[in-house]
């Protein structure tokens, strides 16, 4: 299971809070230590726990968005809130800087800039990675047996090509924001019993720019991106099963300050084969034979992903009975061989017999002590007993 809280739900980042909160219970239902036989459900499910806490406070999931999975786990771990930014949430960001607080001068700032390497008052505005997307792809059983390359559109947002991304005309007018004084920051100082606390957050006005301009871009209309379909192709490696998620790094969202774009992940989703059934690496596969099969024993041709092979019926076979042929399975995802192939054997009742066939059962009945007719309660006698 990822560590990032989105992956953990399996929401894209702009998922809304309503969507967080179904995502929740769905995977709450499913790895729940109660009822999951999975191994690791009580591991799963505090992470799914702790997803859910910090998504659905919209303070804390700003936080998570800004300073990425693991920055803010780690202004966790030293104590500081991160959905306030200070010890016991008095407010700032570790990433936005805190001021002196009483007679502790740049006392937090120093610490801040030990432990995460940068100073206090910094970074705010350091380009950011964009946000990640999420798409499904559907393919064919033979496809995740072989590994393919698959091609497919995906609707993205990308940088405005008439404004090159800046939201605004390349002629317009630029000024400061009188907001910030072009700092792209706004500072506000409280007051608490430990002393001043400052809190540095991003201008709301110039949205950490620092610049207003006279004109925003008509096409984009100032966001700097546009919603545009994108072909792409992706590599699907042998093995993968229904459910699995791929990542195509820089696929994803444009940063917003100029960072790097986020990454596209992908749901595989696996259509269903009409002969075989996937269960892990193995597969299973249902045979029918006939009656005299069953009794006598056969040399039979039993389909694979790769081809047929040859298969040799036992003698006195029972119907249901289930047989393993090894590594015939799909291939185990990265790692070497492959899964087994369990085949069900299947004893088929003829529907109709011609006057041979019925002289013949008329026979067997007989040698086995049943003096009864041939009768469609004699066959259905054979298909109980078999």
């Amino acid at each position: 299971m990822s560590e990032d809280f989105y992956d953990v739900l399996g929401v894209s980042q702009d998922a809304s809070a309503e969507e967080i909160k179904k995502a929740y219970r769905k995977k709450a239902t499913e790895y729940h230590p109660d009822v999951s036989d999975d191994p690791d459900a009580e591991e799963k499910f505090k992470k799914i726990q702790k997803a859910k806490k910090v998504l659905t406070d919209e303070e804390k999931r700003q936080a998570y968005d800004r300073m990425g999975h693991d920055r803010f786990e780690q202004a966790e771990k030293h104590g500081f809130d991160a959905g306030g930014g200070g010890p016991g949430g008095m407010g700032g960001d570790p990433f936005g800087g805190m001021g002196g607080m009483g007679g502790m001068g740049g006392g937090l700032g120093d610490i801040f800039e030990q432990v995460f390497g940068g100073g206090a008052g910094r970074g705010r505005n350091r380009p950011r990675k964009g946000r990640d997307l999420r798409t499904g792809l559907e393919i064919g059983l033979e496809e995740a047996f072989e590994g393919v390359q698959k091609q497919f559109t995906v609707e993205r947002p990308e940088a405005c090509e008439t404004c090159d991304g800046e939201g605004h005309p390349p002629e317009a007018d630029a000024s400061t924001c009188p907001e910030c004084q072009g700092r792209g920051q706004v500072t506000q100082v409280q007051q608490t019993p430990l002393g001043r606390v400052q809190q540095t957050t991003t201008c709301p006005r110039c949205e950490g720019k620092g610049t207003l301009y006279s004109e925003t871009c008509d096409d984009c209309r100032g966001e700097g991106y546009v919603r545009n379909e994108a072909s792409l192709s992706v590599e699907i490696p042998a093995g993968i099963d229904d459910g699995q998620t791929l990542r195509m790094e820089g696929e994803g969202a444009p940063s917003p300050n100029g960072g790097p774009h986020g990454d596209l992940l992908i749901d595989i989703s696996i259509a269903d084969h009409p002969e075989f059934e996937r269960e892990g690496d193995d597969l299973h596969y249902q045979l029918p034979i006939s009656f005299p099969q069953a009794t006598f024993g056969d040399s039979v041709q039993v389909p694979t992903l790769e081809s047929s092979v040859e298969f040799e019926i036992p003698k006195g076979t029972q119907s249901g009975e289930t047989f393993r042929l090894e590594g015939k399975g799909m291939p185990r995802l990265r790692r070497y061989g492959q899964g087994d192939l369990y085949v069900r054997v299947q004893v088929v009742t003829p529907e109709s017999l011609n006057d041979e066939q019925r002289e013949a059962l008329e026979a067997f009945a007989e040698a086995g002590g049943e003096e009864i007719e041939v009768s469609e309660g004699f066959f259905e006698k054979i298909k109980r007993s078999f």
